[in-house]
């Protein structure tokens, strides 16, 4: 592989003089030292520029500098600290310094190479014009530009092998090293583990066939009931209450604060209930499936037998917990309908109390009785004193009556009208030693009535018990377990390929995370 070398391009356009009307073309290639510097830099030069000429080579003078002469002078105008606004005001100040800037060795200095080397034999330049300062452009051989080809491959070779060996290197250390370290301890230090899982559902008894009216329907249960019952059960599980049951009734920190647990898994025989509760969070797992209202857990420990223990435990504490949980519903339900039934029956027979003390302060059974007995009474007297009164019509009709027959009618008369008018009087008004019936009826009658109030809400009250009975019963709740635990008999954890793999994925995402970081921080402060 070979690369040619690059040059500076200073002016590789034909010469723009070459192309004005009555400019003269070169027949023959340029000569001297021009010619050498242009075939130095391997600019092409034009050999022969077919331009066909004017017709009127009188249009301008032999002696008139072209364009590329004209900019050129500029050039060296510049080169000697001249400033000038126009080429013919840098031409003017060149000539005013005695410097030609037409002149071919004046030209070489804008030239770099061999100008400066040929100009010594060309007549000196002005006195006050720098010597040129440009470098000498090496020149080198196609073995040479292959072996710096070569030396610079191999080079970039070496830098590209160092930094896969320092890539290697930080991998190894912050990947490899960590990824088998964890390798080594779920193969060789972890203890195994053993995991008994099992499945709770809490349910009800079913409700009443058809509609439930009164206060019976206020207690029925729904499906939001139910999964908040799992959500409590499953917080109380995880409480610091259950942990501290299941340490006092099968030591649960004795368990893995033992030997022949693994140092990363041991609980500290000293260690605080802090440490114990995060060691039984991470033992005991439970999990609530809302669609299904399931209630999945697993629970962890070295052996079989203690796992299964702990589980069953567990259980038996849920359960308790899901009979607290009604056990005050149905309580306040049932105190509830039991008062209201206790009050009606206290009232009824109040009321009946009150009837029995009026009837023997009266002195009646029955006030409809006694006043239909006195109102019968009251009749027959008043037929009997209508019947007499007809008699003493009759008697006084003939033209002579008996007096002795009229004395005795008349004396009937009057004592039938005594006599309903004293069971009238009783009727109305209180006669010695008895009250008035009147007021006693109308006694009478508000106890009966209140009586049957009393006895009809009576009546409701045991009603509602036992309706309120009947819907205790069935917002009892039990948890049933429809997969048992079991002892498992064979370790679950660790699970020691998948973790390994679980760690080398880590250890990988971080170390890509910290060295991506790093890459954008070291550009940023380059930048």
């Amino acid at each position: 592989m070979s690369t040619m070398p690059r040059a500076r391009k200073y002016r590789i356009r034909p010469d723009d003089g070459f192309n004005r009307p009555g400019a003269s073309v070169p027949e023959t290639l340029p000569q001297g030292p021009v010619a050498a510097a242009q075939d130095e830099m391997d600019v092409p030069m034009p050999l022969k520029i077919a331009i066909p000429a004017k017709t009127d080579p009188e249009s301008a003078p032999a002696d008139q500098p072209t364009g590329r002469q004209l900019r050129m002078a500029r050039r060296i105008a510049l080169r000697h600290g001249i400033k000038a606004s126009t080429d013919q005001e840098a031409v003017e100040a060149l000539r005013k310094r005695g410097i030609d800037p037409f002149e071919r060795a004046n030209m070489l200095q804008l030239v770099p190479g061999k100008g400066v080397e040929d100009a010594r034999n060309l007549p000196a330049l002005h006195r006050d014009a720098p010597p040129p300062a440009q470098p000498m452009l090496p020149v080198s051989t196609d073995d040479q530009r292959a072996g710096e080809i070569i030396r610079i491959q191999r080079d970039i070779a070496r830098r590209r092998r160092r930094r896969l060996a320092l890539l290697v290197t930080r991998l190894l250390f912050f990947v490899g090293l960590p990824t088998l370290l964890a390798g080594i301890y779920y193969f060789r230090i972890a203890t195994p583990m053993y995991a008994t899982e099992s499945q709770l559902i809490i349910q009800q008894a079913s409700p009443a066939e058809g509609g439930i009216s009164g206060l019976g329907g206020l207690f029925s249960g729904t499906g939001l009931a139910m999964d908040e019952d799992s959500t409590n059960v499953q917080a109380y599980l995880l409480s610091r209450a259950a942990l501290q049951r299941l340490d006092e009734d099968l030591d649960f920190q004795g368990h893995f604060a033992g030997e022949q647990i693994d140092p990363l898994q041991r609980l500290e025989p000293d260690g605080t209930q802090e440490d114990a509760y995060r060691l039984y969070k991470r033992k005991v797992k439970i999990g609530f499936d809302p669609t299904e209202g399931i209630i999945k857990m697993e629970v962890v420990a070295a052996n079989p037998k203690v796992s299964l223990a702990f589980t069953e435990a567990l259980i038996g504490y849920a359960e308790e917990w899901v009979d607290q949980l009604t056990a005050r519903l149905r309580r306040d339900q049932m105190e509830g309908a039991e008062a209201s039934y206790t009050n009606a029956d206290s009232r009824m027979r109040e009321s009946q109390q009150r009837i029995v003390a009026l009837q023997e302060r009266l002195g009646v059974v029955s006030a409809d009785a006694e006043v239909s007995n006195s109102y019968a009474q009251i009749g027959a007297l008043e037929t009997e004193l209508r019947g007499e009164r007809m008699r003493l019509d009759r008697l006084r009709q003939n033209d002579r009556p008996n007096p002795t027959r009229v004395a005795v009618v008349e004396a009937n008369i009057a004592r039938l009208q005594r006599e309903i008018g004293a069971l009238r009087g009783e009727l109305a008004s209180a006669s010695t030693g008895n009250a008035n019936l009147a007021r006693a009826t109308a006694e009478l009658q508000v106890a009966q009535q209140d009586l049957v109030t009393r006895q009809l809400m009576l009546q409701q009250s045991a009603q509602q018990l036992e309706t309120a009975r009947i819907q205790a019963n069935r917002q009892v709740r039990y948890l049933s377990t429809p997969v048992p635990p079991l002892a498992p008999d064979e370790p679950t954890y660790p699970r020691a390929f998948e973790n390994t793999i679980l760690a080398f994925l880590v250890f990988s995402g971080i170390y890509l995370m910290v060295s991506l970081t790093a890459a954008i921080l070291r550009e940023q402060v380059s930048g």
